[in-house]
C-alpha cells in the first residue's frame, strides 16, 4: 500500500540529511505542514536543535498579502523557523530525495483567532467560550476556512492536500497543562459539550424547530448526573439520545451535520478551484457524523462524493479499526489507515504489519504514518522493517 508519513517543516529545515534518511523508510510520501496549529514539538535528530515550540496557529509559506488585505481574520506567519518559506524549503529537500509531497492543512482549531477575535469561538451550554475551536456555522469563519484551505493546500510542489479539523471542534483539545481529566466525559457528554450556542448556533436550532435557551436548559440537565459521576456511559448516536432525549439529539445533529457537511463541501471545491487538475483532496474523518476535533465526523456515503477520499485513525485495538474502516468499506476513493508510530505517544510500531494488514483486509488502500519527526530512532527503525516486510 501507499505510504506517507505526517511531518513539520522544522524537521527537514536546517538538516541536510532528513530527505534521505525518510525515504529510507520505505515510504512514497510526506504529507507536510502548511497550516498548523500551536505545537511544542521535539525534533530528535535535528542536527541544531531539539525543540520547537509554534506558540500559535499559523501557515508555515509567506501568506498571500492580496488575498487577506483588509480582512479581520488572516492567518498568522510563523515565526520559529529560521526560513522565509519553510515549506517550500522542506518541500524542495523532500521531492529532490524522491517522495511525494502532499499538504497537511488544519483548518478549525486555532486559539489565536479565539483569543483576538472572541466571537468567532464556539460556546457551551454554560455560556464558556472555547478559544481554541472556531465556530463553522459563522459565515466570517467559514469565509476565512475556506480561502485559508485553498491557499495551504496549494503550495507550490504539492501533488495533493490532507484537510485537518475540517468541520467542528469542540469540547476535547489537549490544551496546555489541561487539567479536564477529573471527570470522565464518554463519548455522549463529550458532544453536548461540544455543542455551540453562539448567536448564528442560536439562531440555527432555531431554525430547526428548538428554542436555544431551552436546549442549553435541557443540555445542562443532561449533564448533571455525569458530574455526580451517575451519568450513561452509553456512546455514538444512542448514547447523546438517552442523555438529551431522541428529539433534541436529532435536531442538533441535523444543524451540526449540515454546517460540518457544507463547510467540507465548500472548502474542497476551493482547493479544486485554485489546484491543477488531479491535485488529490482527502479529508481526516470519523465515520461518526457527531465527531468533533482533528477527525470530523462525516457521512461516509456523501463525503467520498466531494473528496477524493479520507484519512481515518486507526490506532487502537482491531474493534478500532472496524469501527472506522467499517462504513467505508467497498467504497470508492483513497482509504488511508492513520497508525501513530510514536510509542511514546501511544503508537505500536512493533505491530504496525500486521494492523496495516488487519486495515487492509478491511479495506484500506493506503497507510499514513504518524509522525515521522517526533519517532525515536528504534520507533523508526521498527517501521522501516515493517514497511519492508509489507512490500514482501
Amino acid at each position: 500500500m501507499r505510504t506517507s508519513a505526517f511531518l513539520y517543516p522544522w524537521d527537514v529545515v536546517g538538516d541536510p540529511d532528513a530527505a534521505h534518511r525518510l525515504a529510507a523508510l520505505g515510504i512514497q510520501q510526506v504529507t507536510l505542514a502548511a497550516a498548523y496549529h500551536s505545537t511544542r514539538a521535539l525534533t530528535p535528530r535535528h542536527p541544531d536543535r531539539r525543540i520547537v515550540t509554534a506558540e500559535y496557529a499559523a501557515v508555515l509559506y509567506p501568506p498571500d498579502a492580496d488575498r487577506w488585505a483588509g480582512r479581520a481574520l488572516r492567518p498568522h506567519e510563523q515565526s520559529w523557523v529560521d526560513s522565509d518559506d519553510p515549506f517550500a524549503e522542506a518541500a524542495e529537500a523532500l521531492t529532490g530525495a524522491g517522495l511525494e509531497v502532499h499538504t497537511w492543512v488544519v483548518l478549525a482549531h486555532n486559539s489565536r483567532m479565539g483569543a483576538e477575535h472572541p466571537d468567532t469561538s464556539v460556546v457551551n451550554a454554560y455560556g464558556d467560550r472555547y478559544p481554541w475551536a472556531p465556530c463553522v456555522a459563522r459565515p466570517e469563519v467559514r469565509a476565512y476556512l475556506t480561502d485559508l484551505a485553498a491557499e495551504a493546500a496549494t503550495r507550490e510542489g504539492a501533488r495533493g492536500t490532507e484537510l485537518e479539523s475540517c468541520g467542528w471542534y469542540g469540547f476535547a483539545h489537549l490544551h496546555a497543562h489541561d487539567k479536564t481529566a477529573g471527570v470522565g466525559l464518554g463519548d455522549a457528554a463529550q458532544y453536548l459539550m461540544s455543542l455551540c450556542f453562539c448567536s448564528v448556533c442560536r439562531a440555527g436550532y432555531a431554525g430547526h424547530g428548538l428554542d436555544a435557551d431551552a436546549l442549553a436548559v435541557a443540555v445542562r440537565a443532561a449533564l448533571e448526573p455525569v458530574w455526580a459521576g451517575t451519568g450513561s456511559t452509553a456512546a455514538g448516536r444512542t448514547g447523546i439520545e438517552r442523555l438529551l432525549g431522541a428529539d433534541l439529539a436529532a435536531a442538533t445533529l441535523r444543524w451540526r451535520g449540515e454546517m460540518a457537511r457544507t463547510l467540507q463541501e465548500d472548502a474542497v471545491a476551493a482547493v479544486r478551484a485554485a489546484a491543477s487538475p488531479g491535485f488529490q483532496v482527502l479529508l481526516h474523518a470519523d465515520p461518526e457524523p457527531h465527531r468533533t476535533g482533528a477527525n470530523t465526523g462525516v457521512d461516509p456515503a456523501r463525503i467520498l462524493s466531494v473528496a477524493d477520499g479520507v484519512v481515518l485513525p486507526c490506532t487502537g485495538g482491531d474493534a478500532a479499526r472496524e469501527a472506522v474502516l467499517g462504513p467505508f468499506t467497498g467504497r470508492e476513493g483513497v482509504l488511508a489507515a492513520n497508525f501513530s508510530v510514536v510509542t511514546g505517544m501511544g503508537g505500536s510500531p512493533a505491530t504496525l504489519e500486521r494492523d496495516a494488514a488487519h486495515a487492509a483486509s478491511l479495506g484500506a488502500n493506503q497507510l499514513r504514518l504518524y509522525h515521522a519527526g517526533l519517532a525515536s530512532g528504534p520507533d523508526l527503525t521498527a517501521v522501516a522493517g515493517a514497511l519492508a516486510r509489507l512490500r514482501r
